[in-house]
């Protein structure tokens, strides 16, 4: 069977679809998985060992006829596309999306009843209850604890390490290893520079290399926002120096990684990695929805559940997460590497 899997947003949300690729090849080993998704998360794609062939969308809406020599079977419309959906009409004879999208009436022929914004269930869930028109019932792989331990590994993430020697140069001999990623583009609510500083100033007395990650962009709000920020010792500031490719690698070699709920921290948890995200707690971007799932992976609220700022900024949610907290987990992983 080839499956096409579509999900053409942004890299934490592609990371929370790659284990439907792994299950495929669990359930359905002789099976060839497709994953349609944007340029920009295509580092991270093929990134995924369970993933067979990587298609480019704007490609495929600039020639449709791409998808032919495929023979796709089905195509799993994980984030509704309603040019994509068109298109696909010709080529895959199973086309299944959610009936919430009025346009998957039109260009889907199996419809799944599923709302994401207001249910209770983790996206790594929703995405996969997709799957059922194929595979029949999906178990549950998120249940609502803390901190979800998988048995096996979800994301099937492979690199070859040989290639990213210079990242590894990167890195300090015989230091905890910690990445910071302060911003998110705007996608998350966040902690405020001014807490990410003191736990660096904190950090970097403890034998302990942060690594701030970032754009170029976010790198200059960083310093407009805090000037001192990237003076402290053992801090190496990468912002704006690495691709995605370069990125994946690095949380791969590093020990641990803070963030809000954005792409780097569900791949640092998808590494297996110590992976602390920062939420508030309002619906529907709190962490029972979003929260990272890995070997490793944890997440920080301030309070169950909010209302107060759901529209508004500053985020009382994130402020009300103190640095000492924070600070805590983060001693935690630095005690265990030093046990192991």
């Amino acid at each position: 069977m080839n499956i096409i899997l579509s999900r053409t947003d942004n890299l934490g949300d592609v990371l929370l679809t790659l284990p439907l690729a792994a299950y495929i090849k669990k359930i359905s080993p002789e099976s060839k998985v497709y994953f349609i998704g944007k340029p920009y998360t295509e580092p991270l794609i093929r990134a995924c060992a369970a993933v067979d062939f990587f298609l480019n969308r704007e490609e495929i809406l600039q020639n449709p006829a791409l998808l032919a020599p495929i023979k796709a079977d089905v195509l799993v419309f994980i984030f509704p596309d309603k040019e994509l959906a068109a298109v696909a009409r010709k080529y895959v004879p199973l086309r299944i999306g959610t009936s919430h999208r009025w346009f998957h009436w039109l260009y889907c022929n199996k419809l799944v009843n599923l709302s994401r914004k207001n249910s209770n269930l983790h996206e790594l869930d929703l995405n996969f209850r997709l799957l059922q028109p194929i595979f029949g019932q999906i178990p549950t792989f998120v249940e609502d604890v803390p901190a979800f331990k998988p048995t096996e590994d979800l994301y099937h993430l492979q690199i070859d390490q040989t290639k990213y020697a210079a990242i590894q140069r990167l890195l300090k001999p015989n230091h905890f290893h910690f990445i910071m990623h302060p911003k998110s583009k705007g996608s998350a609510r966040e902690w405020d520079i001014e807490n990410y500083y003191r736990l660096a100033k904190h950090l970097t007395s403890q034998n302990v290399q942060v690594l701030v990650t970032g754009t170029a962009t976010e790198g200059a709000l960083i310093e407009e926002q805090y000037p001192t920020f990237f003076d402290l010792p053992n801090l190496t500031n990468l912002t704006g120096e690495l691709d995605l490719y370069e990125l994946t690698a690095l949380i791969s070699f590093a020990d641990g990684l803070l963030a809000a709920s954005t792409g780097p921290l569900h791949i640092a948890a998808a590494w297996g990695i110590n992976a602390c995200g920062l939420y508030p707690a309002i619906r529907p971007i709190h962490p029972q929805r979003w929260k990272p799932i890995g070997k490793k992976a944890m997440y920080l609220v301030a309070k169950p559940a909010c209302k107060a700022c759901r529209k508004t900024l500053p985020c009382v949610c994130m402020a009300a997460l103190s640095v000492l907290q924070v600070q805590k987990e983060i001693e935690k992983w630095i005690s265990d590497k030093k046990l192991a």
